[in-house]
Formats: structure tokens, sequence, C-alpha cells
């Protein structure tokens, strides 16, 4: 049975951080990177929270919806691409969204010391993906 509470709990969580990107979205490049190291990598943190966030959120309706005949996600990239296949995100949109599993594993694991202008792009990609992801998994657990 899915807990209606905790995906809730997780989703406004994911808002919370969201928010506090959006604040930094109005910032250039330049000021985020140069003026201020500890806003920087309280960024790549916010971002780290919200993946993982969402991730959790996927693996909790995996676990409570999906029959037998669905296959176990390996990977969180596949925990994402499994929520299309139950229904609860549309196909392009799961496709999209999958892909900052990778980068959330890129961001914890500093694989090569991903270039800064990387990390800015998808800062304003997830606040957008990541507004939309909440708008499905809420409306999916109330339906």
């Amino acid at each position: 049975m899915i807990d209606k509470e905790f995906v809730k709990q997780k989703a406004e969580l994911i808002h919370e951080d969201l928010e506090l990107l959006t604040e930094f979205k109005s910032l250039t490049f330049e000021e985020l990177v140069s003026e201020n190291p500890i806003r920087w990598n309280g960024i790549q943190h916010l971002l780290q929270k919200v993946i993982g966030r969402g991730i959790d959120i996927n693996q909790h309706l995996i676990a409570e919806t999906a029959e037998s005949k669905l296959k176990a996600p390996q990977t969180y990239t596949e925990t994402f691409l499994a929520l299309e296949e139950l229904g609860v995100l549309p196909e392009n949109f799961a496709q999209e969204i999958a892909r900052s599993a990778g980068f959330r594993n890129a961001l914890v694991h500093e694989y090569n010391n991903l270039d800064e202008h990387i990390i800015y792009k998808t800062m304003g990609e997830a606040i957008e993906q990541y507004t939309k992801y909440c708008d499905y998994i809420l409306k999916f657990i109330e339906s």
C-alpha cells in the first residue's frame, strides 16, 4: 500500500529545495561560480537532495504498486522509467527526467570534476523537471 504521507512529505521537501534553487537561478553563472564557493557547493547539494528524494519516491511507488511482471529496476535511472510503465509518468517525460539519476551519481561521486556549466544548466532543468515530477506524483497518489 502506498504511504501517501511519505510521498507527500518527500514531494514537499523537493519543493522547498526547488524554491532555494530558484533563488539562485536569477544569478549569472559567473556570480554563482566565482563569488561564493559555499553557495556553489550548496547548489550541488540541493540538486543531490532533490534527485535523491525523487528516487526515494520512485522506489516506494514501485515497491508498493508493481506487479511481479515488472522487472525490478537495477539502477536509479530505471526507477524513473519504471514509473512510465506503471502509468505514473508520461513516456517522454520519464525518459527526460531519468537522465537526472546519472547526473546525481556524477555529483555524489565527483566524476571527472563535473563541468560547472553543466551543473548550472542542470539546475535550471531540475527546477522545471522536478516541479512537473511532483505534480505527476501527487496526481497519481490521489487517483
